[in-house]
């Protein structure tokens, strides 16, 4: 909202849902203009000419989009709009929303502004024509980043219809079009005239601030999945893949020729990655999400990040407190009186890895985070995340109910009784902060004396299960997550215990050096 409010683009307000029992849609309403008139007045000083006014006077439209109604007219809270269709929102776009401006008889000019990718085409940059028109075959200019120009056919001409997208000979100023034939094209480049080449404004794309290493699934359990991809070939022809289609992520090679390291805005965008090459049948060992740095004036610098907080009033001392320790800097804070706190950060983006579970736990799920990249700053300093050791089987077996009753005091567990472990794999989560190693598998003596009571695993707590994006949060620096299509696991780096104890003796003494 904020960057459509600095391009200074139109806003229409659609309270969707108005057929729901909890439904209230006055505060709805109020609440947005509230978020609008804090954006704008935020705005005012860098865009003095923005017209308040006419953002807060944006239409208002009801709808249900399950019922597939809309209408101007305000329902009571818990009905359907009185319309019975949804003619009434686009009715309101074609109104509201300015139609495209052009010069008649300007030469071409074509912005990629998205990208995508077919199996049977590449890729195919998406462009939004200002002036002029394109036609299939034809040859323009394609203007690059660096200011180098090309001649490049338009081999193919994507039009949309519905949700589909269909061949065209033809598209004229103002449509948005999908193009074939150019596989190195990106977001911001042009398309233009090769008799008057007039390239458009730049549009400037978030440099990544994650990366983490991706590579092929080396732990003892690998190729058990029937039919699984486990080669480095077939992942690397995937993330290969992602490139074609996906602006934001870069991959670059490591000292490994079996694992690359990928790079990304987030580390959200990054396990939504690494989950749809596990729904494909990928294996995969993840490494814990690090952020990209870089040497300005000869100081390392790190990214940062505007964080925006909306929570009740009781949880503001408890986020205060948990950004304080991740290096967050409080920029302003805004209390209207509605019980809820407004609240601006700029923090680390190294602070803000395994940030989302942590706050939403903190907050009764009620909190609102919302992110956007600031540049780099000199490094923050050393940010302790998290507090606990991790449970690290020291042998391959089957996790017994009778080991695990034996441990639970020491920590919480990730696996249940009769799940398959190996050396190194983390088990469960310490209450201390160093790492330990069990013996989960061990098993009760069998004897023939009988016990007074029958063993009980009532009292045997039920473990934490982890998503993907959590195992990513909870993995230190020498651990890593396995990624299978039928199960995800947490295991150290190096999985033989002696190995690891022997180079935490070599940190220690150099440290002590």
């Amino acid at each position: 909202m904020r960057k459509a409010l600095e391009s200074k683009l139109p806003v229409i307000l659609l309270v969707n849902k108005t057929d729901r029992p909890d439904a209230r849609i006055d505060e709805v309403v109020e609440e947005s203009h509230d978020l609008l008139l804090g954006l704008a007045s935020d705005l005012h000083d860098t865009i003095p000419d923005l017209d308040v006014d006419a953002i807060l006077n944006l239409p208002v439209i009801y709808a249900s989009g399950r019922e597939g109604r809309a209408s101007l007219n305000k329902p009571d809270n818990g009905t359907l709009p009185d319309s019975e269709n949804l003619e009434p929102l686009f009715e309101a776009i074609l109104n509201f929303i300015p139609a495209p401006s052009y010069e008649e008889g300007h030469p071409l000019q074509a912005h990629v502004t998205n990208l995508d990718a077919s199996p049977f085409l590449g890729r195919l940059a998406l462009l939004r024509i200002f002036n002029g028109e394109l036609r299939k075959g034809q040859q323009v200019a394609w203007v690059r980043q660096d200011g180098t120009t090309q001649t490049v056919k338009i081999t193919e001409l994507l039009g949309t219809k519905a949700l589909e997208r269909l061949p065209i000979e033809k598209a004229v100023a103002g449509d948005i079009v999908a193009v074939a034939g150019i596989e190195e094209i990106t977001i911001g480049d042009s398309l233009c005239d090769l008799n008057d080449i007039r390239p458009l404004p730049r549009i400037t794309v978030d440099e990544p601030a994650i990366s983490m290493t991706v590579g092929i699934n080396t732990s003892p359990m690998a190729g058990r999945v029937k039919g699984a991809k486990v080669t480095a070939r077939l992942v690397k022809d995937r993330l290969d893949r992602e490139l074609i289609g996906n602006v934001s992520v870069k991959v670059l090679p490591t000292e490994r020729p079996d694992a690359w390291e990928v790079q990304g805005r987030g580390e959200l965008a990054l396990a939504i990655l690494v989950e749809q090459m596990r729904r494909e049948g990928y294996e995969l060992t993840v490494g814990k999400p690090q952020v990209v740095t870089k040497k300005v004036d000869g100081k390392l610098h790190e990214p940062t990040e505007e964080l925006t907080i909306d929570v009740p009033e009781e949880f503001l001392g408890a986020v205060t407190q948990l950004l304080a320790a991740r290096k967050g800097r409080m920029l302003n804070m805004t209390n209207n009186g509605t019980g809820w706190v407004r609240m601006e950060f700029k923090v680390p983006s190294r602070g803000l890895i395994g940030f989302r579970t942590e706050f939403l736990t903190i907050t009764k799920g009620s909190g609102i985070a919302n992110a956007l990249a600031a540049g780099y700053e000199p490094w923050a300093g050393e940010i302790v995340t998290r507090k606990t050791g991790s449970m690290v089987a020291d042998r391959q077996g089957v996790a017994t109910p009778y080991a695990m009753i034996a441990l639970q005091e020491r920590g919480s567990f990730f696996i249940e009784p009769t799940s398959e472990v190996y050396a190194g794999m983390v088990v469960g989560e310490n209450s201390r902060a160093d790492d330990m190693e069990v013996n989960i598998t061990k098993e009760k003596q069998l004897t023939n004396m009988r016990a007074a009571s029958a063993d009980n695993f009532v009292g045997l707590t039920p473990p934490r299960k982890l998503s993907l994006e959590e195992c990513l949060e909870f993995a230190r620096e020498d651990e890593c997550v396995e990624v299978t299509p039928e199960a995800t696991r947490i295991r150290k780096l190096e999985l033989d215990g002696n190995a690891r104890a022997r180079a935490a003796s070599q940190r220690k003494r150099a440290a002590d050096n």
